[in-house]
């Protein structure tokens, strides 16, 4: 094999460090936007907040008068680059000067009185969540337990679970008796103790004890709460799938007691633990609000989202264009950073604007008409209306939400495949989901819909859909099978 040398001619699609950025910018969320931004504005002193909110596709002009009445501007763009006297500036900045010599570079001292007495009333206003340990140590402590009884209640306490359930028992008991040589009767009169600790159920062994303990501690003239108590005791595997007369005979009593008893069961806490568990709240800010104008749906980008940066008006000033030292060039660096960093969010929030735009044209009927009329809808529906590709519509549509007057959707939801329809049409798998819940929501209560006639149904309402279909958009949208439908805890 003889090496040698030869030239080719070709085309590549290069990526950038601009190109890059603009992608990652855009499929992040809002809130890893901001904390992008804030970013930027931590490592680039070109950078500073927008306080007045300016638009960031004007021009900034950043024009200071010098002493010999000359001035310095800045002009923002693609080639935007720093114009005016630049002999005047160079003789008034030395290579080797330091920036404070010219400017102040320090912000003003500020009371910060303000700030202080926010952060006193959030402090005086701050509380722990309060958990199930502590509810009932407390309670523990202001019974008549002392002594060895009491370190076995603090010891039961100890081994209740998140839940409310004290589900290892047996290891807890064999460890208290080897480790206090305390016996069996004791054990039982500490748990027992424990068990009558609010909230009701709590330190049960199973969930037929759980629900015991809640039935007993309800007041003796509670309607249906003796059947309830039956029912728990013998029929708690079979309740649901077992018919209310079948129940009604085998306790002789009416059918009327056992749909109070159902109702009663229903109204207890399987996990009385969980009130004091620690619920992290989600909030999700929308991006893009979308309402009716005259008979037009109007979209608008959320205004807290949009960038509000600048360049400084300060420091381009500072930049001489023929020199060539280390803080010149860092200088001059962060510039075209800054430009590049306002051009990508720029870029970010007309992608946004477009996309969500076109989403509400193509799902017009679901805004008006609602999940019924949704459209089949793809990424390549939108990338084919807008000129772009697929995978900017999916970078433009992740973590994205948009506020309707019919709710909060993320942009994905908008998307969804189609089934055929029996005039030749097509439906969406969202539209079939909304059907799907309208059916079981309106079904007899003793005569739950199956697969087979729920599907059967939406067929007579034009749409062809296989049982093995219906069956999956059920489970997905959390429904149980008709055998299980009547469940007893809500």
């Amino acid at each position: 094999m003889k090496a040698g040398l030869s030239l080719r001619m070709g085309q590549s699609l290069s990526m950038t460090p601009a190109l890059q950025q603009a992608i990652r910018l855009l499929q992040l969320s809002s809130l890893d936007l901001e904390l992008e931004i804030q970013q930027a504005l931590d490592g680039n002193v070109m950078l500073e907040r927008d306080e007045a909110d300016t638009d960031v596709d004007t021009p900034a002009e950043a024009a200071e008068s010098s002493p010999d009445g000359d001035s310095t501007a800045v002009r923002e763009g693609p080639e935007a680059e720093v114009f005016g006297d630049a002999d005047v500036l160079g003789e008034s900045l030395p290579v080797d000067a330091d920036w404070s010599d010219c400017c102040d570079l320090d912000p003003a001292p500020s009371s910060g009185t303000p700030n202080d007495e926010l952060q006193q009333f959030l402090d005086a206003n701050r509380c722990a969540a309060r958990t199930l340990y502590d509810h009932l140590l407390e309670q523990l402590q202001l019974c008549e337990l002392s002594g060895v009884m009491a370190e076995i209640g603090l010891h039961l306490i100890d081994s209740v679970d998140a839940d409310g359930y004290l589900r290892d028992f047996d290891a807890v008991a064999e460890d208290l008796r080897s480790r206090y040589g305390v016996s069996d009767a004791q054990i039982g009169a500490a748990l027992e103790t424990v068990q009558g600790f609010d909230p009701s159920g709590v330190a049960a062994r199973d969930l037929r004890e759980c629900l015991q303990l809640q039935l007993w501690n309800l007041p003796s003239r509670t309607p249906g709460a003796t059947t309830a108590l039956r029912l728990v005791e013998d029929f708690l595997t079979r309740l649901p799938q077992t018919p209310d007369a079948t129940l009604a005979n085998q306790l002789k009593v009416d059918v009327a007691e056992i749909d109070h008893a159902r109702t009663l069961i229903r109204s207890l806490q399987p996990h009385p633990g969980r009130p004091f568990m620690d619920h992290e709240a989600d909030y999700v800010a929308p991006d893009v609000f979308v309402r009716r104008e005259k008979d037009r749906w109007q979209v608008n980008l959320n205004p807290a989202h949009r960038p509000k940066v600048r360049i400084n008006a300060t420091y381009p000033q500072l930049i001489k264009r023929a020199d060539t030292s280390p803080d010149q060039k860092l200088m001059k660096g962060h510039l075209q950073e800054a430009r590049q960093f306002i051009h990508a969010l720029e870029a970010r929030n007309e992608t946004l604007l477009r996309v969500a735009q076109a989403i509400v044209e193509s799902q017009r009927a679901f805004l008006e008409y609602g999940p019924e009329a949704m459209r089949p809808m793809v990424l390549r529906d939108i990338s084919a209306q807008l000129g772009i590709h697929e995978s900017t519509v999916s970078r433009a549509t992740a973590n994205k939400y948009m506020a309707t007057p019919r709710g909060l959707f993320e942009l994905k939801f908008f998307f969804s495949s189609h089934v055929s329809t029996t005039e030749g049409g097509t439906a969406s798998a969202t539209a079939i989901q909304a059907i799907i819940k309208r059916l079981v929501a309106a079904e007899p209560a003793d005569q739950p819909l199956s697969d087979s006639a729920l599907s059967d149904q939406i067929l007579a309402e034009g749409i062809k859909v296989a049982r093995r279909t219906v069956a999956k958009y059920r489970e997905g949208l959390g429904i149980a099978p008709s055998h299980e439908r009547r469940s007893v805890f809500s």
